[in-house]
């Protein structure tokens, strides 16, 4: 009696201290024993949504109630008004570890409140092209960075009991046909680049959930992948619930046979109609829909949502406001400055541009609908400023600004600030946006630029944009991304120096769409045909083919392709300017447990206080295999007063030197030479020390 009570003692102790979403031996007894009570008609019902398309269905009888989702990486969206945050390249744009926690925790708490036990976030598509419609949603170019990020996000949610949904699994980096797009991708590029962020938020956060893409893998929709799901997800020890995108589904035996659990956002394939003749036939037997529903149950129980949702309390929001707006001040990025910024006290402010007087976000998904009062445009912003900044709004008459009232206010001004980007209906899901700024708005810059000798630019974008006709004649510019409901309070701070910029690049600014090397390979430059088995498949008509997009640039994605394909950035990943400097020394790189501690002092060395991001990349010397050049392996966000520094310690494990292996199919480490490099962006190396391996 004494020995098992001690066992229990010790499991409950185990399970007491699990990681939040972490599934345990006793969750999984418990899914088991409610599988086994459940009929068939039961556990069909739980693998297609449920009730509205954002549930999951209940079982009554059993206890089981109907667990409710919500679409938004960017906030609650979905029969509700909730707080809209920074979007995800903003968040990536950060390099803030601690501000993406707490963003994912105030999320989480949002959720909590409106009985979502559910988030469909984040997404973390790797940024190849700025074309792609939901750039904005995601952490940019780099996988170390992304995965950073990505566990910050769902560590803060899931800490709060509210299920994070890592998406969209996989190779989803366009919105060009998006049903028919097959990206076609080898093994080493798989795993080097597009896999990583989706592992480490397996194995380092325990995500609950997981949402495959619309588009296919080498001729194969996600949905249906078998070798995306098994081969890959669940072998790196992944036991939450997989899930489809919304209408993303083709065939009934495919979803079956490929680890897919839950069908989304209802039962078009998986239903009881379509899948009692392939039980009756032998094609399948009923343990594969019982692995289905174990995966949903032991996921739902680890999180606690078995027990049916409380009535919303009153929200306790002071966090979550604060969230949205730290994160708001600490992502945008000064690209250009001639001194103009900070704005002085007393200069008459001239403020004008497509994106000036609403809150511009992006579509789809990502879009969350804030309170209409809580929505502070940069307009809003700025007027908020009160006596010290004087600012003249320039409103437009129609589709233009050059009326006399505009002109004479824009020659009064010390400055124009010209807002100008994307919204909701320009850069969104399940379409592609366009390179150049929407129609007519480099107008607006010129109109600024002929009438005052000083023009600041804040751009609101998911990522690069042409600059081409006006980035050399303007003073200075702050690219916002989606900054959230408090975005113009946080861009008014930044422009008047109550905040010094200190975000920086999370993908590499090429300076024109042909300079990027991916612009070869991003769209289909042929099209086939693809032959798929005779099950139940809802084909497109026999004149439609299937588009690919071949990822011919293999690993040399971003800031990874610069020496590789000898193309000079216009801004490189990891760039970003500040109203302060800063001065590095005494990197040292010491044999430390499984790799090397890398430690170096940062100092602040300006008349303000500041931020600093030094990065430390990894860079081979004579590599047995092609690699890039450099890869970003470890960075900190360092914030210091004027004259203050401190020393910063990193550490590479032996993983950060590895490269994927084809032969082997696994991770290799070679011995070798290489390079410890200390940077301020990927192509600004201020130390660098050799070690061998």
């Amino acid at each position: 009696m004494k020995i098992t009570a001690i066992i229990a003692s010790l499991l409950i102790s185990v399970a007491a201290f699990a990681a939040p979403g972490e599934i345990t031996q006793a969750h999984k007894d418990k899914a088991a024993s409610l599988v086994k009570q459940m009929t068939l008609q039961e556990k069909i019902s739980m693998i297609g949504g449920a009730i509205d398309g954002f549930h999951i269905a209940a079982v009554p009888r059993l206890g089981i109630p109907a667990v409710r989702m919500a679409d938004g990486p960017q906030g609650v969206r979905n029969h509700t008004v909730s707080i809209l945050y920074p979007a995800g390249i903003a968040a990536a744009a950060s390099w803030n570890r601690a501000a993406v926690h707490d963003m994912g925790a105030a999320i989480g708490q949002d959720a909590k409140v409106r009985g979502v036990g559910i988030m469909l976030g984040p997404g973390v598509n790797i940024y190849r092209s700025p074309l792609c419609g939901r750039n904005f949603e995601y952490f940019g170019e780099d996988p170390y960075l992304a995965s950073e990020m990505a566990v910050e996000y769902i560590n803060g949610m899931q800490a709060e009991g509210v299920m994070a949904t890592i998406k969209h699994f996989a190779f989803n980096n366009s919105e060009y046909d998006r049903h028919g797009l097959s990206s076609n991708v080898d093994e080493r590029t798989a795993n080097e680049i597009y896999f990583p962020t989706f592992r480490k938020a397996v194995e380092k956060a325990h995500v609950g959930a997981v949402m495959t893409s619309y588009n296919m893998i080498n001729g194969t929709h996600s949905a249906e992948n078998p070798w995306l799901i098994k081969d890959n997800l669940r072998r790196w020890g992944f036991e939450g619930i997989v899930m489809s995108d919304w209408t993303s589904t083709y065939s009934t035996l495919g979803c079956l046979e490929s680890g897919l659990d839950l069908e989304m956002p209802s039962p078009y394939m998986l239903n009881e109609k379509m899948i009692r003749p392939l039980l009756e036939n032998g094609v399948i037997t009923e343990a594969v829909i019982d692995e289905k529903v174990q995966h949903i149950l032991q996921a739902l129980i680890a999180f606690d949502l078995l027990k049916a949702p409380e009535e919303a309390k009153e929200e306790n929001s002071a966090f979550s406001y604060r969230s949205a707006y730290n994160l708001a001040v600490e992502a945008p990025v000064l690209l250009k400055n001639d001194g103009v910024l900070p704005l002085a006290k007393k200069t008459r402010i001239a403020v004008l541009g497509s994106d000036a007087f609403n809150m511009p976000r992006g579509g789809g998904s990502g879009n969350v609908h804030p309170k209409g009062d809580e929505r502070i445009s940069v307009a809003k912003g700025m007027k908020a400023l009160g006596k010290n900044y004087p600012v003249d709004l320039l409103y437009p008459v129609g589709d233009h600004y050059d009326t006399a009232e505009n002109i004479a206010a824009l020659e009064k001004a010390g400055v124009a600030v010209v807002v100008v980007g994307y919204d909701q209906k320009t850069e969104g899901e399940n379409f592609d946006r366009t390179y150049a700024l929407p129609k007519g708005q480099e107008k607006e810059i010129k109109f600024a630029l002929e009438h005052n000798k000083k023009v600041v630019v804040v751009v609101f974008s998911g990522g690069e944009v042409d600059l081409g006709e006006w980035g050399d004649k303007v003073d200075a510019i702050l690219f916002v991304w989606y900054a959230g409901q408090s975005g113009g309070t946080a861009i008014a701070d930044l422009l008047t120096g109550k905040v010094s910029p200190s975000g920086h690049l999370p993908f590499t600014f090429w300076g024109s769409e042909k300079a990027n090397p991916v612009s070869a390979f991003y769209y289909p430059t042929d099209a086939y045909k693809v032959s798929f088995p005779d099950y139940n498949r809802t084909a497109r008509p026999a004149h439609v083919k299937y588009n690919y997009s071949e990822y011919a640039e293999g690993v040399f994605v971003g800031y990874r392709g610069v020496e590789h394909f000898n193309v000079k950035p216009l801004y490189p990943f990891g760039y970003g300017l500040s109203y302060t400097s800063f001065a590095y020394e005494g990197l040292s790189v010491v044999p430390a447990g499984d790799g090397f501690d890398v430690s170096f002092t940062v100092r602040n060395t300006g008349k303000v206080a500041g931020a600093a991001v030094p990065q430390i990349y990894v860079a081979p010397l004579s590599p047995k295999v092609l690699r890039p050049a450099r890869e970003l392996k470890g960075f900190e966000k360092v914030s210091l007063p004027k004259g203050a520094s401190q020393q910063v310690s990193i550490h590479l494990s032996r993983a950060d030197f590895a490269y994927y292996s084809t032969a082997d199919h696994d991770w290799k480490v070679d011995a070798g030479t290489y390079k410890i490099q200390l940077g301020t962006s990927s192509q600004d190396i201020v130390l660098e020390q050799s070690i061998k391996l």
